[in-house]
């Protein structure tokens, strides 16, 4: 949001005189002049800080850090998009954008691919994920460049792009011309028969044509003979209401109720059902979740359970349950707004916390209704989609942790690659013992730090007490403790090897095959896909489920 001198006192004098005429309604309205009040106030105390303040003010950073602030105090949805953030809120909405389909992360001072779009000007160009960036259109790319390398990369469809990158292994850089051109980020990352008769979709996200390709995929899939469906939504964050209506209603009959917002604007409140015809209501279908699944994928994870359309797999969805709303403001800014709750058709609201000061107030599980779905099972308000059959994934380590924060594992997928030119299928890789025992003499050999959980409560007991007298005796035993607790590294990966080995093939076979190669790797090793394969194939067991009150 850029702002000149005329434009700030424009603003300055247009609030300042809503302020005093506001101040009218004193006698009727308390609220308005309170209101009133406070932004005169606020403009005040901005005109004092520009006029007398001992450095210059920027009117652009202190109005972006109060208007921040102010959406800080409700909730951590509703948010402000100055000018040169639209690209963000466009892209977060249609999925859309200009440049080249690459991700960076800055790994050692260094600015890595990490992540590269299927079908992108890059993947055409030859890039791969671990090459390093060197210069974007003769622009020397360092830690301490001022411009995002990420923007730098965006530009006019059809303009030309010279980058110059180090791969891995190689003794010299190269440079390589590319054309930006629209990239989609998809929502269904992959779709395909992973068993004889069970189709498989991952929908990734909810933008603009989410439903759309839903149903492309339904349609190759049934074409592929598909009798079952798996629909993966974990690690969905959601995205655009609309689109997670119009997913239920391919699998719901026309004129269905599919949810209900609810806000302060009784106006605005709405209920909202199924406008075309159903794709398919009988194919038997299950639906993943996890904790990370949240929004729009709770709206179609809830529903088609409300329905007994469906079984939910894996564990208890994210809670979000509020709706948001753009408002356009002046000089090309936006801000989205919470306006509502949305309720499935049993009638229960998945919202796990509630908003006061912009501090999250966790719901009591004794203060959360319970609801009935179409067949009568018991279903519960508050907290996320509480699955049908939990399928449980172990706690992320606190070893496994500092090695993704390191980026330990990618910077080992890059020797690996170096070593190994090419592997078998993403389909049929697997990350032997003995690469495991190459991993653990790798990372010796590496700058990996890391302190268990055990060492860093010990460490905070020793400062607390060594100075002490009182704590003497104390002291001397936990530095006792400090001497025989330590364990190593080698017991570590030990204790984490079934974990690492997935996480290590997976970034793999990321390296050599990209996002599809995983997905084609997950169907065969991942437990909670195998979960939902195995109860497709018990057709008494599934209807048991939907049918049991």
């Amino acid at each position: 949001m850029r702002f000149t001198k005329k434009r700030y006192f424009f603003i300055f004098s247009l609030v300042l005189g809503i302020s005093l005429a506001s101040a009218s309604f004193v006698a009727t309205n308390d609220r308005l002049f309170e209101i009133a009040k406070n932004l005169d106030i606020y403009a005040s105390v901005f005109k004092e800080l520009n006029k007398y303040y001992v450095d210059e003010v920027d009117p652009q950073k202190a109005m972006q850090t109060s208007v921040d602030a102010l959406l800080k105090s409700f909730d951590p949805y509703t948010v402000f998009y100055p000018e040169d953030e639209l690209e963000d809120f466009l892209l977060m909405t249609t999925g859309k954008y200009q440049g080249i389909g690459i991700q960076l992360s800055e790994i050692n001072q260094q600015h890595h691919i990490t992540f590269i779009e299927s079908d992108s000007p890059a993947e055409k160009a030859g890039l791969q994920i671990g090459d390093q960036l060197i210069a974007i259109n003769d622009i020397r790319i360092t830690s301490k460049i001022e411009t995002d390398p990420a923007q730098l990369m965006k530009g006019a469809e059809n303009a030309p792009l010279v980058i110059e990158i180090q791969r891995p292994g190689a003794q010299s850089t190269q440079k390589i011309t590319l054309t930006r051109a629209t990239v989609q980020i998809k929502n269904v990352s992959y779709f395909g028969i992973i068993q004889p008769g069970i189709g498989y979709i991952q929908l990734d996200e909810f933008n603009a044509s989410a439903a759309k390709e839903m149903k492309s995929a339904l349609v190759s899939l049934k074409q592929q003979g598909m009798k079952s469906l798996i629909l993966d939504l974990r690690n969905n964050p959601g995205g655009l209401l609309t689109q997670a209506i119009d997913i239920c209603n391919l699998f719901l009959p026309k004129g269905t109720k599919i949810v209900e917002t609810r806000g302060k604007i009784e106006e605005w409140n709405k209920s909202y059902a199924g406008l075309n015809a159903s794709f398919d209501t009988e194919t038997p279908m299950v639906v993943l979740i996890n904790k990370n699944s949240a929004s729009a994928a709770e709206i179609v994870a809830g529903v088609l359970q409300d329905y007994d359309r469906a079984v939910i797999i894996g564990q208890k969805s994210y809670g979000k349950g509020l709706v948001q709303v753009t408002r356009d403001l002046p000089f090309h800014t936006k801000i989205k707004i919470t306006t509502a709750k949305y309720y499935t058709p049993s009638g229960r609201c998945i919202q796990a916390v509630e908003y006061k000061n912009g501090s999250a107030i966790t719901h009591a599980d004794s203060t959360n209704r319970t609801f009935l779905t179409k067949n009568g099972r018991k279903v519960v308000e508050g907290g996320g989609i509480t699955p049908d059959q939990v399928v449980l994934k172990s706690q992320q380590s606190s070893f496994i942790h500092a090695l993704l924060k390191q980026y330990k594992i990618y910077l080992f997928a890059l020797a690996y690659r170096i070593k190994n030119p090419s592997i078998s299928s993403a389909a049929k890789f697997e990350f032997t013992q003995s690469d495991l025992v190459s991993f653990e003499s790798w990372l010796i050999q590496s700058d990996f730090t890391f302190e268990s959980t055990i060492q860093s409560q010990v460490k905070t007991l020793l400062a607390a007490t060594e100075k002490d007298p009182a704590y003497a005796t104390l002291n001397q035993s936990l530095l006792a403790a400090k001497a025989g607790e330590k364990i190593t590294l080698h017991q570590e990966i030990q204790a984490n090897q079934e974990e690492l080995k997935q996480l290590i093939s997976q970034e793999i076979i990321l390296h050599y095959y990209l996002q599809k190669g995983v997905n084609q790797w997950a169907n065969t090793h991942d437990p909670i896909i195998q979960a939902g394969e195995s109860l497709l194939q018990k057709p008494n067991k599934f209807q048991s489920i939907l049918t049991l009150k």
